[in-house]
């Protein structure tokens, strides 16, 4: 369930202690001012990326996203936003680049106009959220991705909550995957997670031990998913706020 309550305004002090994970959320929808401020910090690679996108919305989606995700980690590792370099994975995963601080561990989800940001120290993280929309969730696209035991509770929900619990598992299974940081070399159907709505989040895989997994409700129209390697943590959640960047070159001035 939805709780405004918990997403706080932006921290004084960015700071990650080792029992915290920080999990922000993002309105993609920015302001022209801040959409343009927010691209003068993507690399070249990623300016590319940003014109591939046919439609001007995607385009911004984009930008906004990692504008952001570079905004934030600027302010966790102290430096500026467009210095920041990254590496990554065989798969694909992203990971700040040695020259900066490799202790802090990321990981980004986007749907439609809203983004989470997930930042651990020393612990791998993988976060997902997706709008829910009826209709997409069906069970002919459960059997091909969901476990047999995924499928069967899928069926036995009541018509009103098929939907939720279609993306309920979906994003819990594409937090675990992001976590892992393989890509779709694991298969969807080889780990099972819980989808009832309004129950407790549950991973079953072989490597089970090794995972929490945390329900995130950002918005009530959405659904998200977290995945910490490690034990339990305390999770903190903040809401990302774009300045005009006027305010932001006078807060930055001597």
């Amino acid at each position: 369930m939805f709780d405004a309550s918990l997403w706080a305004a932006n921290p004084v002090q960015f700071t990650l202690a080792p029992d915290e994970i920080h999990v922000w959320r993002a309105n993609l929808d920015c302001e022209p001012a801040s959409l343009r401020a927010l691209e003068t910090t993507l690399a070249p690679g990623e300016q590319a990326r940003a014109d591939r996108f046919r439609f001007p919305q995607d385009r911004n989606a984009f930008i906004a996203t990692r504008g952001i995700l570079r905004e934030l980690l600027g302010k966790y590792v102290s430096r500026a936003p467009a210095e920041l370099l990254f590496d990554y994975g065989d798969r694909g995963k992203p990971s700040l680049h040695a020259s900066s601080d490799q202790s802090i561990q990321f990981n980004v989800s986007r749907s439609h106009d809203l983004a989470l940001l997930a930042f651990a120290a020393k612990r791998s993280v993988g976060i997902d959220v997706e709008l829910v929309r009826p209709d997409f969730a069906g069970i002919e696209i459960a059997q091909r991705y969901f476990s047999p035991q995924e499928i069967e509770e899928l069926k036995s929900l009541p018509p009103q909550s098929l939907a939720e619990g279609f993306f309920l598992c979906w994003t819990r299974k594409e937090a675990y995957v992001k976590a892992r940081g393989e890509g779709m070399q694991i298969p969807l159907n080889s780990f099972r997670v819980s989808l009832t709505p309004g129950q407790p989040a549950r991973l079953e895989s072989t490597d089970s031990a090794r995972w929490c997994l945390h329900i995130v409700t950002p918005d009530p129209r959405y659904v998200g998913a977290l995945v910490a390697e490690g034990k339990a943590a305390r999770i903190r959640y903040w809401n990302w706020n774009a300045m005009d960047p006027a305010a932001k070159n006078q807060s930055q001035s001597p």
